[in-house]
């Protein structure tokens, strides 16, 4: 009986991680519409660079319901696992460097982004939503025991570091001119998103100290 129960509970955790993914997949889908749209129309580095991370999260929910599709089989969790966290570490370190390079361009080349309202808008819903997108995710990774999921929920957590980030660099080339501020704002997300994928691509997530 015990055991039947344990399966049932497990089943809720399941569907409802699912949903959570299904919604993140909705949200991310908008946001990096949003900001890759938006940041070509201001020449805002930092805004498309954020749109990239956007596409990269929509990898990472695809790859969090094909492991919690795989949840009954214990085998192919585990290669599910294995699979979705190098394959994140490899599109994390690509992401990296194309910000890299694009705002040392900018900053060499001085070109200054025009202001850009919606990105301002869409950094600041993100800094909402993502956050209590992560708490809810990583509730269920840990009832579940899965590390690929905990690494899924960090990265949804990470969105919301580099949406404060973003936030930040277009208030102030909007509100004072300060045109480094957006390149200077994407090169502050680089070892964060870079450091995400080195840990990926070793085969853990950075909780696995914490929630071993």
């Amino acid at each position: 009986m015990t055991s039947a129960l344990a399966g049932i509970e497990r089943e809720g955790l399941v569907r409802r991680g699912q949903r959570l993914s299904w919604l993140t997949l909705v949200y991310n889908s908008l946001e990096g519409f949003v900001a890759i749209g938006a940041g070509l129309l201001a020449g805002s580095v930092a805004l498309v660079g954020f749109g990239f991370d956007s596409a990269i999260e929509l990898a990472a929910s695809a790859a969090a319901l094909w492991r919690l599709n795989a949840d009954v089989d214990p085998v192919e969790r585990e290669r599910v696992e294995r699979l979705t966290l190098r394959a994140v570490g490899v599109l994390f370190l690509a992401l990296a460097l194309y910000v890299t390079l694009d705002a040392v361009n900018a900053l060499l080349k001085q070109e200054a982004p025009d202001e850009s309202t919606v990105g301002i808008v869409l950094a600041a819903a993100s800094l909402v939503v993502m956050p209590l997108l992560a708490r809810a995710k990583r509730r269920v990774a840990i009832a579940l025991g899965s590390r690929a999921l905990r690494a899924e929920s960090q990265q949804t957590q990470l969105c919301t570091y580099l949406s404060a980030i973003l936030l930040g660099g277009l208030t102030l080339n909007a509100f004072f001119g300060w045109w480094w501020a957006d390149p200077a704002a994407a090169l502050i997300m680089v070892p964060i998103i870079g450091k995400e994928g080195v840990e990926a691509l070793r085969g853990h997530d950075c909780c696995d100290d914490e929630c071993a």
